[in-house]
């Protein structure tokens, strides 16, 4: 398969597949080409085992693309939901560090965000589509600020460049894709968020 092809049967897997981590999980157990090492990359980097005891990024990204086909008729545009969910957290790779013992990365949805950019801007997605995704990507990490009260919120920032309730659709299945995760608990939170920022 060209890459183009493998663009392709991604996009069709993140939109038609009932669970796409079954798809993908096949995709990726091969070699492919430095286009997707974004992704690939995925799969060896570390998590806090506190917050994620799924394990890799990769592990978690594929419990959040299962998520979020469920959800997919709730959203406004399926499509950015979807690559979202599938390129929330590429930014991990180049932003996670141990600090003081404790595994982070900060700003990795910033990061995320130009990356995906260009992932997706180099297979000649719509340039509305990518917009959406980004922006999403780039705000995804709003739910835990807003609802802490973290220094990190930034509602205005948000509100100018993105659809609130699609970062509170992506932050849902972000936060329900990880083991032992409370949907009551996450769905209470994600309320808390929209009403903080007014909807």
């Amino acid at each position: 398969m060209t890459p183009l092809d493998i663009f392709d049967r991604l996009g069709r897997c993140l939109l038609e597949d009932a669970r796409p981590s079954q798809a993908l999980e096949t995709l990726f157990a091969r070699p492919l080409p430095p286009e997707f090492d974004l992704l690939q990359r995925l799969k060896t980097t570390k998590q806090s085992p506190v917050h994620h005891p799924e394990g890799t990024v990769w592990n978690h990204t594929m419990l959040v693309v299962d998520e979020a086909a469920k959800r997919r008729g709730e959203s406004k545009c399926a499509p950015a939901l979807m690559w979202a969910a599938l390129l929330h957290d590429v930014g991990k790779p180049a932003t996670t560090r141990v600090r003081r013992g404790k595994i982070t990365s900060y700003e990795h949805e910033k990061v995320g965000a130009e990356l995906a950019r260009r992932f997706l801007s180099g297979f000649g997605m719509d340039k509305t589509l990518t917009d959406q995704v980004c922006m999403l990507i780039r705000y995804h990490m709003q739910i835990l600020f807003v609802v802490k009260d973290l220094p990190f919120a930034d509602v205005k920032g948000m509100k100018e460049n993105a659809d609130v309730a699609e970062v509170a659709l992506l932050g849902l299945c972000d936060r329900l894709g990880r083991l032992h995760a409370v949907p009551e608990a996450e769905e209470a939170n994600i309320r808390r968020f929209m009403e903080i920022c007014g909807q």
